[in-house]
Parts: structure tokens; sequence; C-alpha cells
């Protein structure tokens, strides 16, 4: 067992680690398993969820805000960008049907992004090819194709 100064101790290394910057659970725990008892320390992170500092759901939101503004990436590049954050694909696919219209969206038009800046410099095939290489849907790479050629 750990004392409440203890506690106190690690809380407040965990928070000055997630109001740095957002952070997933799984950062958190992978910052300080070494340095925190795990007993400690999931009941840091514990706390620290219901008080709404740590949010697994809040950060894939925030994040997916993020990859939307400054990246062209499909559905699966965010997901895997996510998971490798320790994002659970469950958390993933909830966030996902809830959001489902505007991620076809914007997966469509970063599609159309992508065809427009190789098309210089790149035959249609291999455009095609690096899209699906990525990720992207073939309906929404044809779609981009088509109207790039209008």
């Amino acid at each position: 067992m750990y004392t409440i100064e203890e506690f106190d101790k690690a809380k407040t290394q965990v928070l000055k680690y997630v109001m740095y910057k957002k952070r997933t659970q799984q950062e958190v725990k992978n910052k300080f398993i070494a340095t925190i008892e795990e007993n400690l320390l999931e009941d840091v992170l514990q706390e620290l969820q219901e008080i709404g500092y740590i949010s697994d759901n809040q950060y894939i939101e925030r994040a997916v805000n993020e990859f939307r503004a400054l990246k062209n990436l499909s559905r699966k590049e965010i997901k895997y960008k996510l998971m490798a954050k320790g994002i659970k694909p469950n958390d993933w696919d909830n966030y996902y049907e809830k959001h489902k219209e505007e991620l076809q969206e914007y997966e469509k038009k970063s599609a159309e992004n992508i065809v427009l800046k190789k098309m210089s410099n790149m035959e249609e095939i291999e455009i095609k090819q690096y899209l699906l290489k990525k990720g992207y849907e073939p309906e929404y790479i044809q779609e981009a194709m088509e109207k790039i050629e209008e």
C-alpha cells in the first residue's frame, strides 16, 4: 500500500505530464510505469479519468480535429495513428460510427487534395496505387480522379 503523500506526489507528476499536452491513458502508463508503483499508478489514472483530466474519447476527438485541419489522411491512417497512442480499436469504432458522414467527406476531400498534388509528377495508375496503399477507399479514389479530370 502507499501513503496519501505518495499518492499526491504521483498525481502531481502525472498531472504535469497531461497538462503539458493531452495524453492517452496508455501514453501515461508507458511514461510512468518504471517510476511509479503499478497499483499507485492505476489509482492515479482512475482518479484523473474520473475528474476528466485523462479521457481517451476526448483525445480521439481532439486528435481527429487536428488531423482534419492539418493533414490529408485516410480513415485507416487516422485509426493507426490513434492506436499507436494506445487508443483501443473499439473506442475508435464508436467514434467513427458517430462521425461517419463527416469522416467520409474528409477522406474524399483528402483523396482529391492528394490527386491534385500528385498529378503533375505521377501517372494516374501510380496515384491510385499510392492512395490504395495509404488506405483510401477505392470508390473515393475513383471519385477524386473523375473530379480532377472534369
